[in-house]
């Protein structure tokens, strides 16, 4: 006869597996917003939202570095939280989208490290203080920081293992020990209400 596993027994694999539905929400988020950050230097200009230089689809060493790269990894790590159902993968995106929305941030400010003192992705073209700030915030500093506390929150999500994932993968538990039982045609019943196997009428005494 087989024994089943006990009802509060959580393999590795159930401990490393989620929902796919885990990361979903958090994950479009960050995808949206990597999108975002990675095509308002292009598209920006046009309704005079931009940074220096004021140009639609102008190709620059600073954007690139300071903001396309930074918005594929924020893309990349978005949809591995998305549709992972793998702790492991869906974590490592979640990170991967928290260094690319730390680089939004930080980034202009190392750019002057290698840029002879001088922010590389360029200055906010309004005129105003408002709009500077909007520019700042919508480029750079509050789009990092909304990046960084999604993928954060995902990260959060994912470390716990809730008691509708435990009831799941023992669920799956049970399905699997019966249908390996019968496969082996054991005919024997098991029960997970104590963590002990009992006999069958049809068992030999």
């Amino acid at each position: 006869m087989v024994a089943t596993r006990h009802e509060s027994e959580l393999t590795m694999h159930d401990r490393l597996h989620m929902p796919r539905s885990r990361g979903a929400a958090s994950g479009l988020l960050i995808v949206l917003l990597g999108i975002w950050g990675g095509l308002v230097p292009f598209v920006g200009p046009a309704f005079g939202y931009s940074f220096t230089p004021d140009i639609t689809w102008h190709w620059t060493m600073g954007r690139l570095w300071l903001e396309v790269l930074p918005a594929a990894a924020t893309v990349l790590g978005g949809l591995a939280v998305m549709g992972s159902a793998s702790r492991i993968s869906g974590s490592a995106g979640a990170w991967l989208a928290a260094a690319g929305g730390a680089w939004f941030v930080t980034g202009q400010w190392f750019s002057m490290l290698w840029n002879d003192g001088v922010m590389q992705a360029g200055a906010p073209t309004a005129t105003s203080n408002l709009g500077q700030i909007a520019e700042w915030i919508g480029f750079f500093l509050g789009l990092g920081v909304v990046i960084v506390f999604l993928a954060a929150m995902a990260l959060g999500r994912m470390s716990v293992v809730s008691v509708r994932d435990a009831r799941f993968a023992r669920e799956r538990a049970v399905v699997a020990d019966t249908e390996r039982d019968t496969a082996m045609g054991t005919g024997t019943a098991t029960t997970t209400t104590t963590g002990r196997r009992v006999r069958d009428e049809r068992d030999p005494m």
